[in-house]
C-alpha cells in the first residue's frame, strides 16, 4: 500500500507528487518570504504576479511597435519627455487618488478619510491579491510605472492622438498648480 497519498494529519511522508527538489524550493521560497517580511504581511507573491503582468504588458505594447514596422527613435525628444512626465504625474493622480475615480478602486481598496482637494486616503484591503492590486491602485509612484509605459507605447504606435491626450493631461496638471496657488493666495489675503 502506498503511504504517499494518506489523510492522517500525523503522516510526515513526502506525497508522492511532491518530488523532494520541489519540496525543497517551496520550503526555501516559504524561508525566504518570512525571513524578508520580518514579521510584517508583504506580499511578495502578489509583487511577483504584478511583475509578471507588467512584463507581459510591455512585451505585448513592444511586439505591437514592431509589427507596425515603425523605426524607434534615436533618443526621446526633450519635449516628449517633459511632456510625458507632466501627463504621466497628472494621470497616475487621477487614478489613484481622485474622489471620481474610487469607484475603480474601490474593490481593492477601502476609504480612509479625505487627502487634500478632491483626492482620497484609501488603503489596500489585506486579503490576497487584492492586497497588491490595492497597493498599485493607491500608490501614484507605482501607477506612474504603467502609465508611463502607456504613454510610451501610444506615442510610438498613436503619436498624434497620444501627444494630444498628454497635452491635455498637462493642461490639468498646469489648471490644478494655478488652483491651489490661487487658493494659497485667496488664504493669505483674507487671512483664513
Amino acid at each position: 500500500m502506498n503511504t504517499a497519498h494518506t489523510a492522517d494529519p500525523a503522516d510526515k511522508t513526502v506525497p508522492a507528487d511532491d518530488d523532494p527538489p520541489t519540496g525543497r524550493l517551496h520550503g526555501l521560497l516559504r524561508r525566504t518570504r518570512r525571513e524578508y517580511a520580518a514579521g510584517h504581511d508583504r506580499p511578495l507573491g502578489g509583487y511577483l504576479a504584478a511583475m509578471a503582468g507588467f512584463a507581459g504588458y510591455t512585451a505585448a505594447w513592444a511586439t505591437a511597435v514592431r509589427l507596425r514596422g515603425r523605426p524607434l527613435p534615436d533618443r526621446p525628444e526633450p519635449w516628449d519627455v517633459a511632456l510625458t512626465s507632466i501627463a504621466t504625474f497628472r494621470l497616475s493622480r487621477l487614478l489613484t487618488k481622485a474622489s471620481v475615480t474610487s469607484p475603480l478602486r474601490a474593490p481593492f481598496t477601502r476609504y480612509v478619510a479625505p487627502q487634500g482637494p478632491a483626492e482620497l486616503h484609501e488603503e489596500a484591503k489585506p486579503e490576497g491579491s487584492r492586497h497588491t492590486a490595492g497597493e498599485l491602485a493607491t500608490c501614484p509612484f507605482c501607477m506612474s510605472v504603467w502609465v508611463a509605459s502607456s504613454l510610451t507605447a501610444g506615442q510610438l504606435l498613436w503619436p498624434r492622438a497620444t501627444r494630444t491626450a498628454m497635452g491635455a493631461l498637462a493642461a490639468l496638471a498646469g489648471a490644478d498648480a494655478l488652483q491651489l496657488a490661487y487658493g494659497r493666495l485667496i488664504d493669505r489675503t483674507t487671512g483664513d
